[in-house]
């Protein structure tokens, strides 16, 4: 059967709203918005790459609801998979973010509950779908939003493994949606559907509980779960304006672990939405080459230059990432401006 999609995602699209600038949410009267949500992000940035994505998801049919239907398309993901909420009350999710400054970190506030997306059912997703797609993504943020989407994501993955689609999840753990033990139960339950898994090193060693090298971790998942690819960011925050960025990414087919030197004094203008850059990055580079090599750069180059956009969605494009990866990996005298 031919694939429509080389990947569909699965999550709530939230409003951002934020202070301009270094503001606090304390005392602005301006917000900016802008469409956001980790799914979506990925989506985005893998569609920007090249491949046919689209989103599930559930927004309000009314005019903010509107707004992220235009911003997703924008975006060049595919709304065939977005439903919509026709019910009293229906809402869109909000989130507010505040950019720090150091010694001041950044920070978030939701709101979110009760939003359209808390109803989603498989019924708002069309039956055929499921054999279209070469890789279906979701995270622990969709599974954190209550029983109803979690029984979703979870027979979502199921139908999608089963008509053949290879299924990724990132752990992307958000202790403001829920408690460590809570999480570790569930994403438990979740992990043998997934090929390909995308966790911190962090959540590793505090909600898993695992101990040893990251090397004995990753390879842990593979034993324990059947997942095939494991991949880890490595970001080094020397101050909220200025990271370092690598990761690592291990094989259980190649019994591999992939490295490269780090992205060193990136220029942080919004780190939101970098995780799921590298996401993007990475799955492309597998439904593109099937290389783990290419992946790996894929995914580190769109997570640095993430860092420079403002607003949780990416921007670049294939040639400018391969642009970055070409000046990242090339030695002597490099140009200081592309023109």
């Amino acid at each position: 059967m031919e694939k429509n999609f080389d990947l569909i995602t699965m999550g709530e699209i939230l409003l951002r709203l934020s202070p301009p600038g270094a503001e606090r949410l304390v005392r602005s009267a301006v917000f900016e918005k802008q469409a956001g949500g980790s799914e979506l992000n990925v989506a985005s940035g893998a569609a920007l790459l090249g491949l046919r994505t689209g989103v599930f998801s559930k927004l309000p049919a009314n005019a903010m609801g509107t707004y992220i239907k235009n911003s997703i398309r924008y975006a060049g993901v595919s709304d065939d998979c977005l439903s919509y909420d026709n019910a009293p009350g229906a809402r869109l999710g909000l989130y507010y973010y505040e950019t720090g400054a150091a010694p001041r970190k950044p920070s978030i506030v939701y709101d979110r509950a009760g939003s359209s997306m808390t109803r989603i059912t498989l019924d708002d997703l069309p039956a055929c779908i499921y054999g279209k797609a070469r890789m279906f993504h979701t995270s622990g943020i969709t599974l954190a939003l209550g029983e109803n989407v979690r029984g979703a994501a979870f027979e979502a993955a199921r139908r999608f493994k089963a008509a053949g689609a290879h299924i990724s999840f990132d752990i992307n753990y958000r202790a403001n949606l829920w408690d460590e033990a809570e999480a570790r139960r569930v994403i438990t339950e979740f992990l043998p559907l997934v090929d390909v898994l995308f966790v911190s090193e962090e959540s590793s060693r505090r909600m898993f509980q695992k101990t040893g090298t990251l090397e004995e971790i990753q390879k842990s998942y593979c034993a324990e779960y059947g997942v095939k690819i494991v991949a880890t960011t490595q970001r080094t925050v020397q101050s909220p304006k200025k990271h370092d960025f690598t990761s690592v990414i291990y094989s259980a087919e190649r019994d591999a672990f992939y490295r490269e030197a780090p992205y060193r004094d990136i220029d942080v203008v919004d780190r939101i939405g970098s995780g799921d850059a590298y996401c993007a990055g990475v799955l492309y580079g597998l439904l593109q080459y099937d290389d783990c090599a290419r992946a790996l750069a894929y995914g580190n180059a769109c997570s640095s230059v993430k860092n420079t956009i403002p607003g949780d969605m990416p921007l670049s494009d294939l040639a400018e990432i391969e642009g970055i990866i070409a000046s990242h990996t090339a030695s002597g005298p490099a140009s200081e401006m592309n023109r």
